[in-house]
């Protein structure tokens, strides 16, 4: 069983920057790819960003691209979400997943994760 924890949501204000963290302590960790979903109150589940684990490649949802930028390190066995410009209608519950098992053909899709972590709450303030 992999678990992913995430790390780094909170309180920011409208404008500013924010920056998440999904690690695991996995050993033997490895996957298709890692990626970013959000959840608002009374909303689904939405496609944020992913990056493919073991090639070069990235996925950016549209309504967060140019804001928002998703990298990885594997020796950390992490990636990260980096959150500018932030806006009230960002904030939701961040969570972090992971795709073990292929062949992961649609990557804005929530299927294709197989782990997922706790998720981190982000607050957006005017």
């Amino acid at each position: 069983q992999v678990q992913l924890i995430e790390s780094g949501g909170g309180l920011v204000q409208a404008g500013g920057p924010l920056r998440l963290s999904c690690s695991t302590s996995e050993p033997t960790f490895s996957a298709y790819a890692m990626a970013w979903f959000c959840q608002a109150p009374g909303k689904e589940r939405e496609f944020v960003a992913a990056v493919r684990w073991n090639r070069v490649g990235s996925n950016t949802g549209v309504s967060v691209k140019g804001r928002f930028t998703n990298s990885k390190d594997q020796a950390k066995k992490s990636i990260y979400l980096q959150m500018n410009d932030l806006n009230t209608e960002d904030s939701a519950v961040y969570y972090c997943a992971a795709a073990t098992r292929g062949p992961w053909k649609s990557p804005l899709a929530a299927f294709e994760y197989n782990y997922w972590g706790q998720g981190t709450q982000v607050t957006v303030s005017i």
